[in-house]
């Protein structure tokens, strides 16, 4: 008999894989955990029955997250990770060779333990790299204990339900805000603009509300998520990327990515004209 994965992203439409094995079902103190083995994907994570990461797409979300600030920031020393337990962002930064310590903030240790064995390819950063700090903490409350410390801020939470429902208020922002240096930059994952624009809205409002001065979505293409359409949103207290990306730094320096190019990072904060209407009017 076949075993299908089933993932509904609204009641008429969703994602469906062919399973080969279910590895992995735990339960931690925040959320169910899961790990496939399908067909199609290879691996995948699920959280609360929701895809995370799959071995086949995980490296779109993770350089798309990470590899546009870090080029947008001229000289970024101190990066924090809220979330991302998998290790896929951290393993995206460390390989600029500028950044002198990263810290991963994941609230939930057992999605930690559970990539490190089941996606060793993803979390490759989170044993033995002398750059790399692995905290087990709430990420709001590691904020408000380090104050003007970083130079980006990425937060790489799962959908705004859950432990990862107060990552996209307005306090949660202004916490952000005085984290980062007066020269930061906030990156955040922000939804489907195809299913939920009204999050990227509020996302908007509440991150101009805290006080961020510059603040840009960008768009990428992740097979395995709600839509295929993807969006992040950076907020900055300085650069802006419509203005301030320096092709020589491009030029001198370009990561082993599968997705990430230069042209990708620029085109990929031209937005369509339903993204920008629902948004900013």
């Amino acid at each position: 008999m076949d075993l299908w994965y089933t993932e509904f992203h609204t009641p008429n439409a969703g994602l469906k894989l062919k399973v080969k094995e279910t590895l992995f079902v735990g339960r931690s103190n925040y959320q169910t955990i899961e790990v496939l083995d399908t067909y199609e994907y290879g691996r995948v994570l699920l959280l609360d029955g929701l895809v995370m990461t799959s071995d086949r797409d995980e490296h779109i979300y993770h350089e798309m997250i990470t590899h546009p600030a870090l080029y947008l920031h001229p000289a970024p020393k101190n990066v924090l990770i809220i979330g991302g337990g998998d290790g896929g962002a951290v393993r995206e930064v460390v390989k600029h060779g500028g950044v002198e310590r990263v810290v991963l903030c994941e609230i939930d240790g057992l999605v930690i333990e559970t990539c490190k064995k089941f996606f060793p390819r993803v979390a490759s950063e989170l044993n033995g790299n002398d750059r790399v700090a692995v905290v087990v903490d709430d990420g709001t409350e590691y904020m408000g204990r380090n104050i003007s410390i970083f130079d980006i801020l990425i937060v790489d939470s799962t959908d705004p339900i859950g432990p990862a429902e107060g990552l996209f208020k307005e306090d949660f922002y202004k916490k952000c805000l005085a984290a980062l240096r007066p020269d930061g930059i906030l990156v955040a994952q922000s939804e489907s603009p195809f299913y939920n624009i009204n999050i990227i809205k509020e996302m908007h409002r509440n991150l101009r509300e805290a006080g961020f001065p510059v603040i840009n979505f960008y768009i990428g293409a992740i097979p395995t998520y709600p839509s295929g359409l993807w969006s992040w949103v950076m907020a900055s207290k300085k650069y802006d990327p419509s203005k301030d990306f320096d092709p020589a730094r491009f030029a001198a320096h370009r990561v082993n990515a599968k997705y990430f190019t230069d042209e990708i990072c620029r085109a990929a904060f031209m937005l369509p004209a339903f993204f920008k209407e629902a948004v900013f009017t």
